[in-house]
């Protein structure tokens, strides 16, 4: 059986036998959230990025009537009433009748790699911090510029990641991260100098840079409403990526690796080499799993955005057929709701011109739409402001976590002692996210109620692990830090992509992604100069930006809990 079977760039397929049923033969159901109704009282006036869509259908079957009847009150409070909004909203109620099957958790699975190696390249980057110092005759605090040289990478993929997905698609996006950071990941491995291996990981960091952004969007957008709160269990990938790399940097380098700077050579320091060629391996390995053995069906919003009607539903069409169930969606049904489908373009473009329509999309035509209504601009410049105010606070501490620990109760820990506390602490922030998922579904908690509160907890508790030299102590907020910090990263990435249109999520949870790595890149440099004043300095402005997250958290107008995504 040859790979091209695998193929996961491959034209969709058109017909899927015995999937298609008649709109009369499917049921119409009662609305799926029981709390769906109070929130549209208390909430007169949703805008099209949180509208939610219930059944008004009173007969035991579905009727286009009632279906477009569905649709016309939505649109009647969202404030945009446009071919696209209605056709996305009759999508989304196939996919909600399509229900949670087998693509779905696949799906999980391997959006869940994008998410697992992120956070294992970044604790990765940082658990090399100090026997690169060794091999190469860095200085302890002058190293963290490796940090930066990842983050220029990741800075760079995710705003380019984000948008490109709006334009080229969320497939070849999908694939084509894990590919760059499973490749540059095993070449960094093999680094001969500091400075080449600082430019490799930034290289990898152009790949791991676009998961989240790329991989949040996607995994929504074929979600069914009733299971909403996957987005957020899908955030439970995150620690597991700093486990894994906490645990083979536990193995590696206390037994691989210099003790000190004195005398070391390459050939005793091969311990952060085997940890990089390890997690390089299986990142490769990850994305070997996603090109390979799934196809994934290219997002049916996406597809209805360029006005590819007919291969959006089309892919609706190949998850029912996957999860072994029936859809009642046709073309037919989105050109009587809708309208019909924008005309396609047809005459065969020039490279040249190619190009040019590609840069012509990163423009302000993108960035406009998040600023739609006065509720959701407010929403956009919050967010932005707390994804900037983490996205330096989060790195200050945990990407130089195992030099802090390593000097924790005042004394220089052994290379065993410091990664074995390290991997504790990963292992104590595990089940955040779990709890996260149960959280956010609690009525007057939700995704906002959850979100401020673990941020909240979290730069208390970085100000309390300064204000004691008791490496017990120490440990024990370090790992509930983690554990609280999963919590808010966690709701954090599964709240905005549902805060955002389709049209524009990926710009929009782009831009997000790029402003955290941008402060992200300046965190080295504020630990590097602001750490030769006092060590504490970088922990105490990690701890208030974090709390400045908070402020800004407390102020989000748009709760979306219950609440059906565009």
């Amino acid at each position: 059986m040859g790979l091209a079977k695998f193929n996961p760039f491959k034209k969709d397929r058109q017909n899927f036998p015995g999937v298609v049923i008649p709109l009369a033969d499917a049921p119409a159901h009662a609305p799926t959230n029981p709390d769906e109704k109070a929130d549209k009282l208390l909430d007169r006036a949703p805008s099209s990025e949180n509208g939610s869509l219930g059944s008004l259908g009173k007969s035991s079957h579905l009727t286009i009537e009632a279906l477009r009847a569905e649709v016309e009150a939505d649109l009647a409070t969202s404030g945009h009433d446009s071919a696209y909004d209605r056709k996305a909203k009759v999508i989304n109620r196939a996919i909600q009748d399509i229900g949670m099957g087998r693509y779905q958790w696949e799906l999980f699975f391997l959006c869940g790699f994008g998410w697992t190696a992120d956070n294992l390249w970044l604790q990765g980057v940082a658990l090399t911090l100090t026997p690169l110092s060794y091999e190469f005759g860095i200085s302890e605090s002058h190293v963290r510029f490796t940090t930066c040289a990842l983050f220029l990478g990741l800075c760079i993929g995710a705003s380019f990641w984000g948008i490109a997905s709006d334009i080229i698609g969320r497939r070849w996006a999908f694939n084509t991260t894990l590919f760059l950071a499973g490749t540059f990941g095993l070449a960094s491995g093999g680094g001969p100098t500091w400075i080449g291996v600082c430019a490799l990981y930034s290289c990898l960091g152009l790949g791991v840079g676009g998961n989240l952004p790329v991989d949040g969007a996607l995994f929504l957008e074929f979600l069914p409403f009733a299971s909403g709160n996957m987005l957020t269990m899908l955030s439970v990938w995150w620690p597991i990526g700093q486990l894994i790399g906490s645990l083979f940097a536990w193995a590696y380098i206390p037994t691989f690796s210099c003790s000190t700077i004195e005398g070391c050579t390459k050939a005793q320091n091969w311990g952060w080499r085997y940890l990089v060629l390890t997690l390089g391996a299986i990142t490769f390995c990850m994305f070997v799993a996603r090109f390979f053995f799934f196809h994934l069906y290219e997002s049916p919003k996406y597809l209805l955005s360029r006005g590819r009607q007919e291969e959006a539903v089309a892919s609706v069409h190949g998850i029912a057929y996957k999860n072994k169930t029936q859809t009642w969606l046709t073309n037919e049904i989105l050109n009587e709701i809708g309208g019909y489908a924008e005309t396609k373009e047809v005459e065969k473009l020039t490279y040249g011109q190619i190009v040019t329509r590609f840069f012509s999309k990163f423009s302000m035509e993108r960035i406009g739409p998040l600023f739609a209504t006065k509720r959701l601009g407010f929403s956009t410049v919050l967010l932005w402001f707390c994804w900037a105010t983490i996205g330096m606070g989060y790195p200050l501490f945990n990407a130089f976590l195992p030099q802090y620990l390593s000097k924790s109760g005042g004394t220089t820990n052994s290379n065993y002692i410091t990664y074995r506390n390290y991997a504790i602490t990963s292992i104590v922030g595990v089940p955040g996210s779990i709890l996260a998922c149960y959280t956010v579904e609690i009525k007057y908690i939700g995704r906002k109620g959850t979100m401020a509160i673990a941020t909240l907890i979290t730069g208390v508790l970085l100000f309390c692990f300064t204000a004691s030299t008791n490496s017990n102590v120490q440990l024990a907020c370090t790992c509930l830090e983690a554990f609280f910090q999963n919590i808010m990263y966690g709701v954090l990435y599964a709240y905005t992509p549902e805060v955002f249109p389709a049209p524009v999520r990926g710009t929009g949870t782009g831009i997000c992604s790029c402003l955290n790595r941008i402060a992200g890149l300046c965190a080295p440099l504020v630990a590097i100069y602001a750490g030769g004043s006092s060590p504490d300095a970088p922990i105490y402005a990690s701890g208030a930006l974090i709390l400045a997250a908070f402020v800004a958290m407390a102020f989000l107008p748009i709760e979306t809990r219950g609440k059906q995504t565009l």
